[in-house]
């Protein structure tokens, strides 16, 4: 497996990393086991980064990470995880409101004042079954807390030896600069993929300027550049994409049209469209890794193999080319 650095590190992380994002909580038993199988499979075939988030099933996603990699060694793995989205307090600023397994409305907060910062990150270390974070990021900011605050108390997990590097998450370069004059943030967390191009307006060149890794999450767009989604498909009323502008009916049929016309290019390399995708992300310029989710050992697999692709200056002008055409 590919591995590339953050720069001021010794951190290197598997340029295919798993991203276990979850939208709900309340795992079936049946679903705990597949994740589990899947992250065990992705570190079998070299992927030794693995990125979560307390809010990702409201705790249990930190939990089934932590199970996942209790059997392999500590210093072969890459945990990173984040801070700043609270569901137990009502402080901060309203997030969105998801419903949890039981049917249940569940207010999210963005709200990273200094106490709560430390809480968060001791139910993480309980939760992933470890005594230190490898990157810690802030995972949105909160306009309630100032920055001096927050990073105050990532500071302190920094000496206490609980947290090695920090990041942050969905932040403009203006906030970067506001950041970086009070902690050393090593990585950016966006989202990055052939149809949300966004961060290349200002964003990948302050990181390559000022010396951050980007991590680039969804970099399928939850799935639509697979070539598996339809216009008809209908997805549960909690789910991300009712309200994902690239789900609109036309908006598949654009994107399924652009896709057809990387099918040759794909089969050329032996390869799916899925990992064809992933390839493109990884190979932009700027981009240390890609969090590429998983819900089963086959879906793992084939994400872990797309880091063996070996795309030519050809191949990426033939994809950027097919881009060109669509409009979204």
């Amino acid at each position: 497996m590919e591995t590339r650095k953050i720069p001021g590190t010794d951190l290197n992380l598997s340029v295919i990393a798993f991203g276990s994002f979850a939208s709900g909580n309340g795992w079936a038993p049946s679903e705990r086991k597949s994740a589990i199988e899947a992250i065990r499979a992705s570190y079998q075939l070299g992927v030794t980064t693995f990125d979560t988030a307390p809010i990702y099933g409201l705790g249990d996603t930190e939990t089934i990470l932590g199970e996942a990699l209790s059997c392999f060694p500590r210093d072969k793995v890459q945990i990173l995880t984040k801070f700043g989205l609270r569901w137990i307090y009502a402080k901060g600023k309203l997030f969105r409101t998801v419903v949890d397994w039981q049917g249940r409305n569940v207010d999210i907060y963005r709200y990273a004042g200094k106490e709560s910062v430390i809480e968060e990150c001791e139910n993480s270390l309980r939760r992933l079954q470890t005594d230190y974070i490898d990157l810690y990021q802030l995972h949105w900011p909160d306009e309630t807390t100032p920055f001096e605050e927050t990073f105050e108390a990532v500071d302190r997990l920094v000496q206490q030896g609980k947290v090695r590097y920090v990041g942050v998450s969905n932040v403009s370069p203006e906030q970067m600069d506001q950041i970086r004059e009070l902690f050393p943030f090593v990585s950016l967390q966006m989202p990055y993929n052939m149809i949300d191009r966004t961060i290349e307006k200002d964003v990948v060149d302050y990181c390559i300027d000022n010396k951050k890794a980007i991590l680039a999450y969804r970099p399928l767009e939850a799935g639509l550049l697979s070539g598996k989604v339809h216009p008809d498909d209908v997805y549960p009323k909690n789910d991300m994409r009712n309200v994902n502008p690239h789900f609109t009916p036309e908006n598949i049929k654009k994107t399924n049209v652009f896709l057809e016309e990387l099918k040759p290019l794909a089969s050329e390399k032996k390869v799916t469209l899925a990992q064809l995708a992933l390839r493109w992300t990884a190979d932009r310029p700027g981009i240390t890794a890609i969090l590429a989710g998983a819900q089963n050992s086959a879906q793992a697999i084939e994400n872990a193999k797309a880091a063996n692709i070996r795309l030519s200056k050809k191949d990426m002008d033939y994809m950027n080319s097919a881009l060109l055409k669509l409009h979204l």
